[in-house]
């Protein structure tokens, strides 16, 4: 091979690269602040996710209210689907339970899509019965846009959230050890 086919050759593939990066998020989250920075501790790592109060003020302001509470400390992931999501924030583990707080009201958008890595709240077929449980996508699911509020993004620790036991339910289901801003 000649040095000018070589450099041809990873110039082409660089190109490539950086075009499947863009390509993976459409999404362009805003400067990543401490206020809005959320931890999930799991058996296998700690998941970073940024939260979106410009989109969903009112269901960031409940994550941010139920994880200061500790009510999330424990709570286990009772229905993740591979190549789907990761669900949790059900305190009785069966998918029927919330919080003793109120619903939230949806606060469905345009600015962002449900990818990879996406966080949104879980609801029933009512679009304002979101209470305390959320999903974190494992793959992206755009038919899910304008369906259901999404209020974060992983920004570090999506290895940790691909080792979520998987399951409805899984036999041997993850948790949420805790949850909380620093």
């Amino acid at each position: 091979m000649t040095v000018k086919f070589i450099k041809s050759l990873f110039v082409l593939i660089s190109a490539l690269i950086f075009s499947a990066t863009i390509a993976h998020s459409a999404n362009q989250l805003p400067e990543l602040t401490e206020e809005n920075t959320l931890y999930i501790d799991v058996d296998a790592g700690t998941i970073k996710i940024q939260l979106l109060p410009d989109v969903a003020p009112n269901h960031v302001a409940r994550i941010k209210q139920l994880a200061k509470q500790g009510f999330y400390d424990g709570i286990i992931f009772h229905r993740v689907i591979a190549g789907f999501m990761a669900q949790t924030g059900d305190p009785t583990g069966t998918g029927t339970g919330g919080s003793e707080l109120g619903n939230v009201n949806a606060e469905f958008t345009k600015k962002y899509s449900f990818e990879r890595g996406v966080v949104g709240m879980a609801r029933s077929q009512m679009p304002h019965s979101a209470n305390s449980q959320f999903f974190i996508m494992l793959k992206d699911g755009a038919f899910l846009d304008n369906n259901y509020t999404i209020w974060g993004a992983v920004v570090d620790g999506m290895a940790a959230v691909d080792k979520i036991n998987k399951g409805e339910p899984p036999a041997n289901p993850s948790k949420m050890n805790k949850v909380y801003q620093k």
